[in-house]
């Protein structure tokens, strides 16, 4: 018996990175999981590293559209809902004088937009006692250079979970976000050639305390335990998974 077992969680970006990982952990754990993506392929391939019962669905999170189309999906598969895993991402690194109202507008859709809608519509599927998680990203408490579109809707989705947790306490639906530091994901390779994503992982390695990205594991871990019973008295709360990088000050060093 896993600490997830009969219960049913929908995870939005589940075909890659911390989203794959996350299904892969709730599934051992004995969850039935739903995941979306926006790629077809990589969608069914990450379904079939999951165990039978699961499910896969196409959706872009920012295409409301398409949330009603996913919700309808797992309404007829799964019934009910017993957790959310609002995982969904989308980054651009520019200086700030470069970000174009084009990037602004994607970056803002599927942070912010995506996390928002995703939620409210996932609302009449979720049973007392479900479990909401955002992944929101340790830049929401740094101020780090070219991330001013992306650690903006961060701070956004930290906050908003504090709101939708005073509106949805009542109703026993637990809302807490989860701000991981940088983690070994594809999402390097938007960055221009291999070896520039190399280049830029090796840099947040070097300054980070630990000296390492972190593993998408062990983000999915803390993400099973935000989702089990056993976090039950949690709520409101953001949970820094970053190797030290915000409590941990370079001076001096």
């Amino acid at each position: 018996m896993g600490r997830l077992t009969d219960k049913h969680i929908l995870i939005t970006g589940g075909s890659s990175g911390i989203g794959l990982a996350a299904a892969q952990e709730f599934d051992r754990e004995g969850a039935r999981v739903a995941i979306c993506g926006l790629n077809e392929e990589t969608l069914q391939a990450a379904k079939d590293t999951l165990g039978t019962g699961n499910l896969a669905v196409r959706a872009d999170v920012s295409n409301l559209l398409d949330l009603d189309t996913m919700f309808a999906a797992v309404k007829r598969e799964f019934g009910h809902l017993d957790g959310v895993f609002v995982n969904a991402g989308y980054s651009e690194f520019l200086p700030f004088e470069e970000v174009t109202e084009q990037s602004f507008d994607k970056v803002v859709a599927v942070n912010f937009k995506g996390v928002y809608f995703t939620i409210q519509k996932a609302l009449p599927l979720l049973r007392q006692g479900s479990s909401v998680i955002i992944t929101s990203s340790v830049g929401a408490h740094k101020g780090w250079p070219t991330t001013s579109t992306v650690s903006a809707c961060k701070a956004a989705v930290n906050h908003l979970a504090r709101i939708l947790s005073a509106e949805l306490v009542d109703r026993g639906i637990r809302v807490n976000s989860l701000s991981p530091g940088p983690t070994d994901t594809a999402m390097f390779g938007r960055f221009p050639g291999e070896e520039q994503g190399e280049a830029v992982k090796e840099i947040l390695r070097t300054n980070n305390p630990s000296k390492r990205l972190a593993d998408p594991l062990e983000i999915a871990k803390l993400a099973a335990y935000l989702a089990s019973d056993d976090s039950a008295y949690v709520v409101g709360a953001d949970f820094l998974i970053d190797g030290g990088v915000t409590a941990i000050s370079d001076v001096g060093a």
